[in-house]
């Protein structure tokens, strides 16, 4: 079976750091009904999450249970920054995190029990363990994407032709130095894929790789940077590889998010299947709840709802892969990405610390390559 298969997407890493969750037994005697009843007497609450999906989503939540929920998009690093914020002042606002940074969640939040991570018990079984403590709602791929007017098949089949002239200059993607997750996907690889990247790399250019940085991805980091990526936002790395009538696209790296484009703007997006060692990756979108919330129950409810097809339904369309494993990504998602799960790079939470503790060090090394 392949490293990168859909086993281990949802089921062989193991359980990782540790978050304040609910007394042993609690999750086992759940009781939505009661929940319900429990949370309507609580205060409105609100949710941060990175998508602006959160608002229509808790309006749809509020309607559904006469609870009040209020939906604000907030960046990553801005929600870790929020919540450690609140929880110093005694002035918690927002309630519900969702997606927020995986790792600063590991180092900077969960010590201090600022968050606490929570799992219904009916819907428990169908989550596996690594995404469960803390609990993952969510994973969202960022996979490898050419331009399909200019281009009959992906023009690249391994990520070391992109260190290559041809691709200097020629790739987009988000920047590790605003995007902190890109840098954690350096530190994930090299702490789980380090074998891949190099049998990669022999099986490209023929001979095994003979290099004086510590590991295979280190290699591959500085040559990719030293071909100088073009650097921008989600919906400027999508526009430069996908937007129609361009003679000599981007290649590059984007959610598969921004393959809704392809039917509101016309974009010609496309998924760069059978790249070696890997298409893409997944980054997990967490969902943990503010430790002083005056709405513990009305939180929960959230969180329940989120693992629910209906709540999940808004993110779903983009290729936001529920941790529900009841759920399927709906059949006319654009990207086509669900049967490619067997090709991607799984995040493991086992060791979202320790990308914290790289982070600074993986964007100096970027910073240090690409600028020369």
């Amino acid at each position: 079976m392949s490293r990168f298969s859909q086993s281990c997407l949802f089921g062989a890493i193991a359980a990782g750091f540790m978050l304040a969750v609910a007394p042993a037994g609690a999750q086992d005697a759940f009781d939505l009904d009661g929940l319900i009843e429990a949370a309507r007497a609580e205060p409105p609450i609100t949710i941060y999450a990175v998508t602006g999906k959160i608002v229509e989503t808790a309006e749809a939540f509020t309607a559904k249970y006469d609870v009040q929920a209020e939906g604000r998009k907030v960046n990553e690093a801005d929600q870790v920054e929020l919540l450690i914020r609140e929880s110093q002042s005694g002035n918690v606002v927002g309630d519900v995190s969702v997606a927020a940074d995986v790792a600063a969640i590991a180092a900077q939040l969960a010590p201090f029990d600022i968050v606490e991570s929570w799992v219904p018990g009916d819907i428990a079984p169908n989550i596996a363990p690594e995404w469960s403590d803390p609990l993952v709602l969510v994973n969202d791929p960022h996979v490898f994407t050419y331009n399909t007017e200019v281009n009959a098949s992906c023009p690249v089949t391994n990520i070391w032709q992109l260190t290559e002239p041809d691709y200097a200059r020629k790739v987009a993607m988000l920047d590790p130095l605003v995007k902190p997750n890109y840098a954690d996907w350096f530190s994930q690889m090299e702490m789980h894929y380090d074998d891949a990247i190099a049998q990669a790399y022999e099986s490209h250019f023929g001979t095994p790789l003979e290099t004086n940085e510590r590991s295979a991805t280190a290699a591959w980091v500085r040559a990719y940077a030293e071909n100088q990526p073009l650097l921008g936002d989600s919906s400027s790395v999508a526009e430069a590889i996908g937007a129609p009538g361009q003679d000599d696209p981007f290649f590059g790296i984007t959610s598969v998010a921004k393959y809704r484009d392809n039917a509101a703007s016309d974009f010609k997006l496309g998924l760069c299947t059978g790249m070696e060692p890997f298409i893409g990756w997944l980054y997990p979108g967490p969902g943990v709840i503010a430790s002083g919330t005056d709405s513990p129950n009305a939180a929960r409810l959230f969180i329940h709802y989120l693992l629910t097809e209906e709540g999940i339904g808004p993110q779903a369309v983009d290729g936001k892969i529920s941790t529900n494993s009841d759920i399927a990504l709906p059949s006319d998602e654009p990207s086509g990405i669900s049967d490619h799960f067997d090709d991607l790079m799984t995040f493991s939470m086992a060791t979202a610390e320790a990308d914290f503790d790289a982070r600074q060090d993986w964007q100096d090394f970027w910073r240090l390559h690409y600028s020369r």
